[in-house]
């Protein structure tokens, strides 16, 4: 019996963990869709060199923007099966899509912020911050994205 109520209650807690990880994950990509099309005339250019243009640069400043991202319990635990069995983890894949796209959301946001119309010679960097006792990936991601903002007069 004990082990019945063991059993149902992990299940439960796997499911509530699920709900609630997936309902953040949604809110999530919705406040980065939102928050790219606010900052969408800030163009992204990922050439070593800024593209000729007739006005000079006012000046020049490093931006960045980094950001954790963790994932839920549920998506660690069913990642850590699909490991066993072998085969593509999207849990990872949109842990890692979101820390991308929150880092550069903030990128931008620095760059607005300086009144700069474009970044060029933009970055990304994405290290696993947090491993289990046998060394083992877990389940949080940092991303840094990084460039070079253009202020004009």
């Amino acid at each position: 019996m004990d082990v019945l109520i063991t059993i149902v209650l992990t299940i439960l807690l796997l499911i509530v963990g699920l709900t609630i990880g997936s309902w953040q994950e949604r809110r999530h990509f919705r406040s980065i869709r939102e928050r790219e099309e606010a900052l969408r005339a800030i163009l992204l250019i990922p050439s070593r060199y800024p593209p000729n243009y007739d006005q000079r640069p006012y000046r020049t400043e490093l931006v960045c923007g980094s950001v954790v991202i963790a994932m839920d319990y549920f998506k660690t635990f069913a990642g850590s099966l699909r490991q066993i069995f072998g085969g593509q983890i999207s849990f990872y894949e949109t842990l890692v899509e979101r820390a991308r796209r929150e880092a550069i959301l903030r990128m931008k946001e620095e760059a607005r912020d300086k009144q700069a119309q474009m970044i060029f010679n933009v970055k990304f960097s994405t290290a696993n911050i947090m491993k289990d006792k046998a060394g083992n990936p877990g389940g949080s991601v940092e991303a840094i994205a990084f460039g070079t903002a253009i202020i004009y007069r």
